[in-house]
C-alpha cells in the first residue's frame, strides 16, 4: 500500500528537527501534515501533539506519522496508547532497528529522539523507514494480530 501523507508531531524539543524533516518530505514529493508544535514554547507538552498525530495515523491506514522529542521515548509511550499504532523508536546507533520495526512489526510511527540524533542520521533513517515494507510472514502477521487483539480487550 503506497503511503498517501505523513502526520508529524512534537513539542519544543524536536521542533527544529521536526522543521527540518518537513521540509525533506515536502522535496520528496509527500503531502504532509504538521500537527504541532507550530512554534517554539519551552513550556509546550508532548502529549498534546504527539496523541493528535497518533490518532490521525490510527484512522488513515495510507499515512504514516513521524514525532519527535527530547529522546523519542515518551513520545513512543504516548503514540502506543491509541489503538491500531504501532510506534519504534530511534535515537541512533545501529540503523537495522530502523528496518526490523517496518519488516518485523510493521511499524506505522517513528519517533526520533532529536537530541540524539543530527539532520543527516535523522534523514537516513527515515528513508529506510520509508521504503521498506512489512513482510508479511506468518509469524510477524500472527503477532500482529495478537496484539490487536490485545486492544480489542483492553479499550472496551
Amino acid at each position: 500500500m503506497p503511503i498517501k501523507k505523513i502526520i508529524l508531531g512534537t513539542d519544543h524539543a524536536g521542533f527544529k528537527l521536526k522543521e527540518e524533516i518537513k521540509k525533506f518530505l515536502i522535496n520528496e514529493g509527500f503531502e504532509v501534515e504538521d500537527v504541532g508544535a507550530h512554534k517554539l514554547d519551552p513550556h509546550d507538552d508532548y502529549p498534546d501533539f504527539i496523541s493528535k498525530a497518533a490518532k490521525k495515523v490510527a484512522k488513515n491506514q495510507e499515512s504514516r506519522g513521524v514525532i519527535f522529542g527530547a529522546s523519542g521515548q515518551g513520545e513512543a509511550i504516548v503514540a502506543n496508547k491509541i489503538p491500531g499504532i504501532r510506534a519504534a523508536l530511534y535515537y541512533g546507533s545501529n540503523i537495522n532497528i530502523v528496518k526490523l520495526s517496518r519488516t518485523h512489526n510493521n511499524a506505522n510511527i517513528l519517533s526520533l529522539g532529536a537530541r540524539f540524533l543530527k539532520k543527516e542520521e535523522a534523514i537516513k533513517a527515515l528513508k529506510l523507514w520509508l521504503k521498506t515494507p512489512f513482510s508479511n510472514k506468518g509469524r510477524h502477521v500472527r503477532r500482529l494480530e495478537k496484539i490487536s487483539k490485545i486492544e480489542e480487550k483492553t479499550c472496551k
